[in-house]
């Protein structure tokens, strides 16, 4: 069965929304690394409409990053959307998910293929967790404080027992934690 990955870059006060504005010069060649592995597992990514329209605007143009440009516009892309249409979705190999987003991923995982990441997509990875779809939950932990912007969790999200399945601290002090749901 495949898996559901998700990864974020994180401040200490538990910021996800824009990590361009606080990660400065905490990225290093062990983040790097663990990217690029991601990459490479991956064979097909989830997208919430929001982080679609975001990358969709930037990453088919992208000069920096070419690495992970040639990666994210290549890879099948599935976005999950209740307001675009698939006439809407103009980035290559994107395709709108039909119908209920749960039996969909519940589909995907049981196919063939390498993992499934999401990416670009809070709300999304949030929902594939608390419905027991995300396998993994990545949290790259930046040592700032981001102050203000969107955060992983929310008040209103349900109490949910999680397992550490690995930890580690990257030259740069940032601390990679990755996650499951406690069985």
């Amino acid at each position: 069965m495949r898996k559901v990955t998700a990864g974020y870059f994180h401040s200490v006060d538990g910021v996800v929304q824009s990590p361009n504005l606080w990660q400065f010069d905490a990225f290093d060649d062990e983040l790097g690394e663990m990217l690029s592995a991601v990459e490479q597992a991956t064979d097909t990514v989830l997208m919430g409409r929001v982080g679609y329209e975001e990358w969709a605007g930037y990453w088919p143009t992208a000069t920096m990053d070419g690495d992970f440009a040639a990666f994210i516009n290549s890879v099948p892309k599935f976005v999950a959307s209740r307001t675009l249409a698939a006439a809407d979705l103009g980035w290559s190999n994107a395709t709108l998910i039909a119908g209920d987003l749960e039996s969909f991923v519940r589909d995907l995982k049981s196919g063939d293929g390498g993992d499934i990441a999401v990416m670009g997509g809070i709300s999304l990875a949030r929902q594939l967790l608390f419905a027991g779809l995300l396998d993994s939950l990545t949290l790259i932990t930046h040592p700032v404080v981001a102050g203000t912007g969107k955060r992983m969790f929310e008040p209103s999200d349900p109490m949910t027992r999680l397992e550490l399945h690995d930890s580690r601290r990257t030259s740069k002090g940032n601390v990679v934690s990755t996650y499951g749901l406690r069985t």
